[in-house]
């Protein structure tokens, strides 16, 4: 099969997941033996435009001729069987899907974040979960500002929500969910159930041949490895992680936080006062899955609904449990008392509570890690998920839009 990925890749200087994602999928691909090409614009491309090019950004994100001209293009070139569309924003825009039907290739779309039903993407606000839009009607973001805290920046994605709603109805063959949590809070969207598939991202094995042995005497860490933001829920981890410490005589767990983002300088300065933690800064991919293997457990208290949470799975195919926040795809992804805990979402007194207990019970971590291990290859084999990809590719060209 030739597939044409398609992706708006997210800015270099922040580290994304749906870029991982598209990367793994496609070297995945190839590895089983199909042709994948790629069509891709690279937000980083902005910051290079002069003014009067910058001033033309909201409309591009709304359409773009440029990208929908280019696409048309690459399409005759490379005749693919079927696109698969992943992020559109904000270079590409929903003009891309009017250069597929015109050149008769199905679309697959994968749905990696909450875009199209909230205009910033997260289902939060002011530090909280927030619904308000999630009828499938923007209106309120704009009251809010809920891109960037900008009503004028919201506009335009608001507008592209609304004007283009029947485009992703009619012109996409297959939508990809990659969660059932996802799929149920995009059910405003009212997408054809029969064009529907829940898939869990694509999580590659790990060259590890099993749980490091801990340096002799040196104290066992637990990791947070992620974006330092608000939705990641960075202001938790410290309000919890200060609450252990207060109910402990002796810690007897070291913290580890790998990333960078906009709250950085507030953890840095946060950390500096206490020996418990260690920053590490962005880690590649390889030393980010050593740190990980390394770990009794690691910490997710995502205070938004994460759609996947790529890093729990990480984590399970690195025999590491991951203790989460209860909510997003969490439940979904993880069996508490099994391979992992889950912990009230919000709450700092319960991550505190979940950090003793990983302190305290050592052995049925390790029993937890080893059955995260054993969950990863029962329920997110990569063999099988290229397998379930290529079905649903199939399934788009029988069943065109």
């Amino acid at each position: 099969m030739k597939i044409l990925l398609v992706h708006n890749r997210y800015r270099s200087g922040a580290p994304s997941g749906e870029n991982r994602v598209v990367d793994q999928e496609s070297a995945a691909l190839a590895a089983a033996g199909h042709t994948v090409a790629r069509f891709e614009r690279s937000s980083d491309e902005i910051a290079r435009w002069p003014a009067v090019k910058k001033a033309t950004l909201p409309a591009r994100a709304v359409w773009s001729t440029e990208s929908a001209r280019e696409l048309g293009a690459a399409l005759r070139a490379e005749r693919p069987d079927v696109v698969h569309l992943h992020n559109t924003f904000p270079l590409l825009s929903p003009s891309v899907l009017h250069a597929c039907r015109d050149a008769g290739v199905p679309v697959v779309a994968t749905i990696h974040n909450y875009r199209l039903g909230c205009p910033g993407g997260t289902f939060f606000r002011r530090g909280a979960v927030c619904h308000d839009c999630i009828d499938g009607s923007p209106v309120k973001s704009v009251v809010h500002g809920c891109y960037r805290g900008s009503r004028a920046a919201t506009v335009p994605l608001a507008l592209s929500v609304s004007l283009h709603r029947q485009t992703w109805r009619s012109l996409v063959s297959a939508f990809i969910f990659i969660s059932g949590a996802q799929r149920d809070l995009l059910s405003g969207l009212d997408l054809a159930p029969d064009r529907t598939f829940v898939r869990w991202n694509l999580i590659p094995r790990l060259d590890l041949p099993g749980r490091p042995d801990p340096e002799p005497g040196r104290t066992p860490v637990v990791v947070y490895a992620g974006r330092l933001d608000e939705t990641k829920g960075v202001r938790l981890l410290m309000d919890g992680w200060d609450r252990f410490l207060a109910g402990a005589a002796e810690p007897g767990l070291r913290l580890v936080i790998a990333g960078s983002g906009p709250l950085g300088d507030e953890v840095a300065a946060w950390a500096a006062t206490r020996p418990s933690v260690e920053l590490t800064g962005t880690l590649d991919g390889a030393d980010c899955a050593k740190l990980i293997a390394s770990a009794r457990a690691v910490l997710l208290p995502s205070a938004w609904e994460e759609p996947f949470g790529l890093v729990a799975v990480e984590a399970m195919a690195a025999g590491v449990p991951p203790v989460a926040a209860g909510h997003g795809a969490f439940p979904e992804l993880i069996t508490p008392g099994t391979d992992g805990e889950l912990f009230t979402p919000g709450d700092p007194a319960a991550l505190a509570r979940a950090i003793a207990d990983i302190a305290r019970d050592p052995g049925r971590y390790q029993r937890y890690g080893e059955r995260a291990r054993r969950t990863y290859t029962e329920r997110f084999d990569p063999d099988r998920s290229v397998e379930d990809l290529l079905g649903i590719y199939r399934f788009a060209i029988k069943n065109p839009a």
